[in-house]
This record gives C-alpha cells, sequence and structure tokens, in this order.
C-alpha cells in the first residue's frame, strides 16, 4: 500500500515558558511496518570472512541496534540490508519478499551514514527533494513532502539555507529528513551520532527513536557506542568476528550477558576468574562466590574454569564484617554525581566500584574496606 500524505498537517501547541511544541496530524494512511530477517548471510572480501552465517529477525516498527567493536561485521550486515553489498552465501528478506538481489532504491528503505552525505552546492530543500526528482515525482507535490520531511525534523523553514550554514546537528537531521522524504518502511542507520559533539549526541537520541515510532517504520542502527545502543533501543545484537554472539532487549543484555565479550562491552564489568563447585558456587582466588547464572537452567561442571561478572555499580562499600569481599581502597575519581574507586583484593587483584551520589568521600589508604555483592548481581558466564 502506498502511503498517502494527502491528509497529513501540523499542529502546534503552547507550553509554559513561550515554548511551541510541535507535532505531526496522523496520516490517514501509513505504510505497513515491514519485518527484516537475515537468513545464514555470509559475507567474504577476498580470503576476509565480514560476515559468517548470520541470522536474524527484526520485528516490524522495532528499533534494532547492530553493536559491537571495529570489524566485527555490523556494518557490513547493514549494508547486505540496504543492499549496498550482495551476501555471498544466504538471503535478506523484507516481510515476504526476498529482496536479496534487489537493488537499493526497490528496496522501500532509506539509509542515513555517519558522513550525511549531503551535497555542499545545493540548499536544505534542494538536498531533500533529489530523491523525489530522480523518481519524477511532480513539482508541487515534491514541495509540500520536502516541507513535510523538515517539518518531521524540525527544521521548518530552512528550504533555502545554504548547507554550509548549518551546525553538525542540524546537518544531521537534513539527512534525515533525505531519508524520510521518500517514505519509506525502513530506515537504516550507520553511526549517524558519531561526528557531532556530546551534548548533540544526547539530543539526537531521542529524536531518532521518535522520528522511527511516529512514522511507523522498522529501523536498523549500528553503533559501537554502548550508551546510545542501552538508551534507544528495542532490541540489539552484539556481534564478534562475523557473527551475533547475542540478541536480546537492552535490560536483558547488560544483566545477563553470556559470555566475557558481550559483559566487557556493553558497560564497565568486573571480570573475576575462578572455579565451578557444586550448585552455584564458584572458588575464586579470595573467597568463594555465589552466583546467578547468566543462562536459566545452565550450570557448569564442578572443577570447571568459569567467569564471574560483577558490575562496579552493583557494589556497596561497607564494614568488612558485613562484607562478601574486602580490600583497600588504592585510587579514587570523583566525578559529582559519582564516585569510581579502585579496590585491590587480598590476592592483587582490582576491583571497580561506583557510589551514585556519594556522601562519604572516602580516601586511598590502609585502610581495609568491605564490598557487599548481592548474589543476583553476581553473574555467571557461559564462556
Amino acid at each position: 500500500m502506498k502511503l498517502d500524505h494527502t491528509n497529513a498537517g501540523l499542529a502546534t501547541r503552547k507550553l509554559q515558558g513561550g515554548w511551541t511544541c510541535l507535532f505531526l496530524r496522523k496520516f490517514k494512511h501509513t505504510a505497513h511496518m515491514e519485518e527484516i530477517r537475515a537468513e545464514g548471510v555470509t559475507k567474504r572480501f577476498g580470503n576476509v570472512t565480514a560476515l559468517n552465517h548470520v541470522s536474524l529477525e527484526i520485528a516490524p516498527g522495532e528499533l534494532f541496534f547492530l553493536l559491537g567493536g571495529s570489524g566485527c561485521g555490523k556494518t557490513t550486515l547493514l549494508r547486505c540490508i540496504a543492499g549496498l553489498e550482495t551476501p555471498t552465501e544466504g538471503k535478506v528478506f523484507f516481510g515476504e519478499r526476498d529482496v536479496t538481489q534487489l537493488p537499493t532504491h526497490k528496496r522501500e528503505a532509506a539509509m542515513v551514514f555517519q558522513s550525511y552525505a549531503l551535497w555542499p552546492h545545493m540548499t536544505v530543500g534542494q538536498n531533500i527533494a533529489f530523491g523525489l526528482e530522480e523518481r519524477k515525482v511532480p513539482k508541487n507535490e515534491i514541495k509540500r513532502r520536502v516541507d513535510e520531511a523538515l517539518a518531521m525534523v524540525k527544521l521548518e523553514g530552512f528550504t533555502k539555507r545554504g548547507i554550509d550554514q548549518m551546525s553538525g546537528g542540524q546537518q544531521q537531521r537534513v539527512s534525515l529528513a533525505r531519508a524520510l522524504v521518500v517514505r519509506p518502511k525502513c530506515l537504516l542507520l550507520d553511526e549517524p551520532l558519531s561526528n557531532l559533539d556530546a551534548q548533540l549526541r544526547l539530543e539526537m537520541r531521542s529524536e531518532i527513536r521518535r522520528i522511527v515510532k511516529e512514522n511507523d517504520l522498522t529501523g536498523v542502527y549500528v553503533t559501537h557506542d554502548q550508551a546510545e545502543a542501552l538508551s534507544m533501543a528495542d532490541r540489539m545484537a552484539v556481534m564478534d568476528q562475523g557473527v551475533v554472539v547475542q540478541v536480546g532487549p537492552p535490560e536483558e543484555i547488560y544483566r545477563q550477558p553470556i559470555s566475557s565479550y558481550v559483559a566487557g562491552f556493553i558497560g564497565e564489568t568486573n571480570l573475576i576468574k575462578g572455579t565451578a563447585l557444586e550448585g552455584p558456587k564458584v572458588e575464586t582466588p579470595t573467597a568463594t562466590l555465589v552466583s546467578t547464572s547468566s543462562i536459566e537452567g545452565w550450570s557448569p561442571p564442578p572443577g570447571a574454569p568459569v567467569i564471574l561478572s560483577i558490575r562496579p555499580e552493583a557494589i556497596e562499600i561497607v564494614n568488612p564484617a558485613e562484607a562478601t569481599l574486602s580490600g583497600k581502597i588504592i585510587e579514587r575519581i570523583y566525578l559529582g554525581s559519582i564516585i569510581q574507586y579502585t579496590v585491590e583484593l587480598g590476592d592483587g587483584s582490582v576491583m571497580q566500584v561506583t557510589e551514585q551520589n556519594p556522601q562519604i568521600i572516602r580516601s586511598p589508604g590502609e585502610e581495609t574496606v568491605g564490598l557487599k555483592i548481592s548474589r543476583k548481581d553476581i553473574t555467571l558466564l557461559e564462556r
């Protein structure tokens, strides 16, 4: 079904302090959101395997993140979904359509790049209209749809502005408007915020999520920024060396990582090596700890080497008599709302501890401090 915006309109609401809130009235007709599926996708570049039999299902209307370090395959997978790369093996589906061999412009997907990819010699309006002109859309409809797309990204009235007169954040909004103006069913984003400063990145996170949800799009977003993924994603896939290591909602990936790679990549953590005992107990160099398995129903055989993950914010500094572990503070970093301590344990290993809203500022020294950790926060990793 084609997207019909003939009844689209804008409304404003006056808020306290004189601010005007702009929002889009619901369109009379909306495009069907599409499921995206990768089935056994492999991509080789010569002797290098960038993707190794990757299978994923992304639900209609979902904002899905591909996350991982440099060279993990996340951008290659996005480019295979977009049609900018053809898989060596496997298939890509949009809904029930096999789009593996379909050119990019026929997939009803739009891509937003890290570099914005805007033409500096064109105005904002000309940049946004370019895709519609290529599709031979009538001029009067082009103007209406360009204005509509600018409203979606909160840049009304910027049609005649030169690209070189726009800030980085505004240029990224123009790039988004250019993607939205062709009325895609899927929006694909390749590290779109990495060139922005910290404050703009924070603002644009909520804007991109709003745009995806308000326009009933399926979004696939590539990043290496964990905070971006945790704050924006409905679900995410963590990738490593061309394979998907774990898929799930942000809270599950953070609290129940299945491996030391995932635990270390998504946020800060303390990784402790130990030996499995009976049940949930693990013997470590400094104490026997009672853990919670990251995978329900799984436990390693007694005697097996294992790794525990403990998040810094899950550790409470207490009197040594009440503690799970004990050690000495060797370093502190005060950041206002939080304070970070490095605590050296008896075996010479160190633990990172984070306190929110610190009321007591402890100094490094010879005094022994206790570290209290709940069992539910001591995660037993599969690998």
